[in-house]
């Protein structure tokens, strides 16, 4: 390791991008901690450290959130921005020859960039109302000039951060949207472990010891499933073509476990976090029935037994979904034909499309299943060791282990070209 980071070092590029993406992510925790104006700061973290729901959304938002900061979105609204135009690539003709040119796939972002703008300013407006309407004392009375001002403000810091993550998605050391997520959960853990140290008491111990175990297992099975991958052999005939001869090689055509990422993840909390955002509107509803349901459905998704079960099936269904979203067996299927390949003992075309779907949904059982006990472990680990931190939850591990991994190899792969550069 040693070696790696003095090869990183003497390489003056790469240094100063790894230097570059660090500054970014220090103006993102500065900017984190810069509040709106005109808000009960201490009213609204005794807000979040008492709601699961809102203590969610704040994980996701790196803590700007229970600041109330100007990027309390975070990068949510370019995340679901992006995953819209992903969603119309399965419906649209149009939009799915696109993501298969360059000048398309451009066009595309752009259209992503525009869409950001939109969906960060609904999305401020309904933190700002939820606040409103459901908590007193945490927004004062607002005119209509400053509600304004504050939704234009959140806005604008969604898209500051959309920027910063592009300028470090350019220096091709790592994902910059990834990072930035990564660094608002790495950020929050400190005060998480403070508090645990404050509140710590003798009897305490072996609990703690036993979350800290399982903890180590949680991250050495993340880094297992993330690298995990089923290789289906490949074999491309032989062609000859006057005096020379083409082909005849084997390889292999990897298969991962776990192909969705924490997509699912993601897309679960914004489906089972949705009828209580919901009911929060309606809670304070003058009609007796739509304030009576607001209020039970607000009851039955705080039931840790209700709220887990739901959790884990959404999670479990959305990873089946995704995948099926990115990885196209057909079209596999047709590109190795195309290419003089095939798997061995299968008929090439729909023999193997039906082969490689099959052998998909087997892999990603594990997968799915993997996925759905880490989004709810904190569920778990609260329920057996009454630690009340959502910070230290298997989503957080999943995806800091996810964006290390991700980060270190793209550093490698840039070592290994000035190396073949060097000779």
């Amino acid at each position: 390791m040693l070696d790696k980071l003095e090869q990183i070092w003497k390489a003056k590029d790469l240094r100063n991008n790894i230097l570059f993406v660090l500054a970014m992510l220090v103006i993102f925790r500065l900017v984190a901690h810069i509040p709106v104006p005109g808000v009960n700061t201490v009213a609204l973290k005794n807000l979040f450290a008492s709601n699961q729901i809102l203590g969610l959304l704040n994980l996701f938002s790196g803590g700007g959130m229970q600041n109330f900061s100007l990027v309390m979105m975070g990068v949510a609204p370019y995340i679901t921005s992006s995953i819209i135009f992903q969603l119309l690539g399965m419906i649209v003709p149009s939009i799915e020859e696109m993501q298969k040119e360059e000048s398309g796939r451009q066009k595309i972002n752009m259209w992503t960039r525009w869409l950001t703008v939109p969906l960060a300013a609904f999305q401020a407006y309904g933190m700002i109302t939820l606040l409103r309407r459901g908590s007193a004392g945490i927004l004062g009375d607002i005119t209509p000039f400053n509600f304004f001002v504050m939704i234009v403000t959140i806005t604008a810091g969604s898209i500051f951060l959309m920027w910063i993550g592009e300028l470090i998605t350019e220096k091709n050391v790592g994902n910059g949207i990834s990072l930035l997520i990564f660094a608002g959960i790495v950020a929050v853990l400190p005060t998480a472990i403070q508090r645990i140290f404050i509140t710590f008491d003798q009897t305490q111990l072996f609990m703690l010891i036993g979350f800290v175990v399982i903890g180590l297992i949680t991250v050495v099975g993340v880094v297992i499933i993330n690298e995990g991958q089923r290789n289906i052999p490949v074999q491309y005939a032989r062609q000859v073509r006057g005096n020379r001869t083409f082909g005849g090689t084997s390889t292999h055509l990897p298969l991962r476990v776990n192909m969705a990422g924490v997509i699912p993840i993601i897309f679960a909390i914004s489906v089972v976090l949705f009828p209580s955002m919901i009911a929060q509107f309606l809670i304070h509803a003058k009609t007796a029935w739509v304030a009576q349901a607001a209020q039970e459905t607000i009851n039955l998704f705080n039931d840790q037994l209700f709220y887990g079960i739901v959790y884990f099936i959404l999670v479990f269904a959305f990873t089946y979904f995704y995948t099926e979203v990115i990885f196209h067996p057909a079209q596999v299927a047709e590109n190795l034909q195309k290419q003089g390949g095939f798997i061995p003992g299968i008929r090439p075309g729909k023999n193997t499309s039906d082969y490689l779907s099959a052998t998909t949904h087997k892999i990603i059982l594990v997968g799915a299943l993997f996925l759905g006990l880490i989004a709810v472990l904190p569920l778990v680990m609260r329920y057996f060791t009454g630690i009340q931190s959502l910070s230290v939850g298997g989503t957080s591990l999943l995806i800091v282990v996810s964006v290390v991994i991700e980060t270190v190899k793209q550093i490698e792969s840039q070592l290994t070209m000035r190396e073949y550069d060097g000779l």
